[in-house]
């Protein structure tokens, strides 16, 4: 095995931006020195279908290692499985809920509770909106347990010019948190200098 490979955990809900997932997916899938591990919710299985024309076994294959979300005995499963951390992309309110209670029913949130019991770093793209009081409460909870937040937000200073231009730029803000450099991020330049 190499050492040097840095493996990173990536779990897709059911929530709306399943795209989101993909880009990341195909981001990491170009870097040699990155191993990924998918877990993807059956939520997320009906989200994809709805809302790309790819087939679950694609999105599978953009993975180094797939873990059925049923699988609560996979590696990602364990502390002793070392990682860099994980990234929810896009994560459901219910998932949000699930990890902040600790109420880890399948791999993906098994997961998330070992990354945090871990000390390790948790991304969330939360995906929800307008957000109830249910929302923010577990959304602050995480937060104050060191979890980053991304919600999917529109960026306009970068003027993009199609819905492939919004994907990109939030993956690139996803990369960012654990020092993924990603060519199809337009970041802020005030001057207009070249980044």
């Amino acid at each position: 095995m190499n050492d040097n490979i840095k493996r990173i955990i990536i779990g897709i809900s059911g929530a709306s931006g399943a795209p989101l997932a993909v880009e990341v997916l195909r981001a990491l899938q170009k870097l040699p020195d990155w191993e990924t591990h998918l877990t993807i919710t059956l939520g997320a299985e009906k989200t994809i279908a709805q809302e790309t024309s790819l087939s679950i076994e694609y999105v599978r294959s953009l993975a180094d290692v797939y873990h059925d979300i049923h699988n609560i005995g996979a590696c990602i499963a364990s502390g002793t499985f070392q990682t860099e951390g994980m990234i929810v992309v896009p994560c459901s309110m219910k998932t949000v809920s699930g990890i902040a209670t600790g109420y880890s029913e399948n791999l993906l949130l098994r997961a998330a509770d070992v990354v945090l019991k871990e000390r390790r770093k948790l991304v969330l793209v939360a995906r929800e909106t307008p957000l109830n009081s249910i929302h923010l409460r577990n959304l602050l909870s995480l937060s104050d347990m060191g979890v980053t937040i991304i919600p999917p937000m529109l960026t306009y200073y970068n003027s993009p010019t199609s819905v492939e231009d919004i994907t990109r730029h939030i993956a690139g803000k996803i990369l960012d948190q654990f020092n993924i450099s990603y060519d199809g991020m337009c970041r802020w330049n005030p001057e207009g200098d070249p980044a």
